[in-house]
């Protein structure tokens, strides 16, 4: 099984920056801890610098993203706010049938509830789903 990890990197940011990525531990630790066969496809493991990279490397690399998350089993999207990357990610995965198990406190956000499966208000909810072994119904 793959699963993919959308998740914000840039959010409303203006600057080049990108936010704290420590979610992306925290998942994959929770999901290999109870699943170790699964693969994790991380797009920030895979492109740790994308934002340093010319446009058509990121035009590239976005695009490529985008695919990938339409080429998996199941996408966790974190999106503790609104997020376009992540969207994009998530209708992808939806639109290709892929279920989505978002993180996030925005349960009213169309995208949000109308894209996923299942939402958990918080990282503790989804890392107790998963520890409980919820993915089950997943695999």
């Amino acid at each position: 099984m793959r699963i993919f990890i959308a998740g914000i990197m840039q959010g409303s940011r203006e600057d080049k920056d990108i936010c704290e990525q420590s979610y992306r531990r925290t998942i994959t630790e929770a999901i290999l801890a109870r699943y170790p066969a699964v693969e994790i496809v991380d797009p920030f493991a895979l492109h740790p610098d994308s934002v340093d990279y010319n446009l058509d490397d990121g035009r590239r690399t976005f695009f490529e993203m985008n695919v990938l998350a339409a080429e998996v089993d199941l996408l966790i999207a974190y999106a503790p706010e609104a997020s376009m990357g992540t969207a994009i990610e998530m209708w992808q995965a939806y639109q290709a049938g892929v279920p989505v198990l978002t993180i996030s406190p925005m349960a009213e956000n169309w995208v949000v509830q109308f894209l996923s499966a299942r939402v958990f208000p918080t990282m503790a909810d989804f890392t107790d789903f998963v520890v409980a072994g919820g993915l089950d119904e997943f695999m």
